[in-house]
């Protein structure tokens, strides 16, 4: 059953039946999201997962990492609707879109890749609601063993800022500051180090930062509504 579900994976992700070759052309990026209809309502928790386990196993898939991880960044820097960036990004790995999407584009040697609708934009039933690590707060800790220091933090929106924290605050706790203090829904936010997801639960100590580290924060603020 395993080895069905790996190759059923690679076949989403890679098409490796699909001989191998050039693109005929190369689109620039679009600068529409995609937009699509999930087949259940499906809350923001359970898209994160979907990407992480998505990205997790695309370096086992057949192509070469380094493009994983460039078009993984690119997928990344369009939800912030960085599109300037998510083009930089893919010229410089080389990658050629012959329809203007990251849902089909091959490198240098042909090898085709292709990313799934959930990677670029959320679902239009994208339920919004506050996780359970959210509800569930660490308690906090005594007053004399809070530190205070300015983190550094840096927005996908290209703005650097700092925020006062503690070692011993966890991010959900930033994540409220940073909210203060930009009015950025906790929900949007996305907070990275290292190249490693940051839950709400995770103490600053647990990462390991110091002081003169940049954290960052991916914002993935919904769409305004049409009328």
């Amino acid at each position: 059953m395993g080895s069905c579900v790996g190759r059923q994976r690679r076949e989403r992700a890679t098409n490796p039946g699909h001989p191998r070759k050039r693109a005929g052309r190369n689109e620039p990026l679009k600068k529409d999201r995609p937009k699509w209809k999930s087949d259940y309502p499906m809350t923001d928790g359970q898209l994160r997962s979907k990407r992480d386990e998505f990205w997790d196993t695309a370096p086992a898939f057949e192509g070469r990492k380094e493009i994983w991880d460039a078009l993984k960044a690119a997928a990344y820097a369009v939800e912030s609707n960085d599109h300037g960036l998510a083009q930089a990004i893919i010229d410089g790995a080389g990658v050629t879109l012959p329809h203007g999407s990251l849902t089909e584009c091959y490198d240098e040697l042909g090898n085709r890749y292709q990313l799934p609708v959930y990677c670029l934009a959320p679902p239009v039933n994208l339920i919004m609601e506050r996780s359970e690590e959210e509800g569930a707060e660490p308690p906090e800790p005594a007053p004399n063993a809070r530190r205070e220091f300015p983190l550094k933090v840096r927005l996908s929106t290209g703005k650097d800022l700092r925020l006062s924290a503690s070692m011993t605050d966890t991010i959900g706790q930033l994540k409220k500051q940073l909210y203060v203090q930009e009015g950025l829904e906790p929900a949007w936010q996305r907070w990275f180090f290292s190249g490693k997801l940051l839950t709400d639960r995770t103490r600053l100590q647990e990462t390991k930062i110091q002081k003169d580290f940049v954290v960052q924060v991916i914002i993935n603020q919904p769409p305004a509504p049409r009328n």
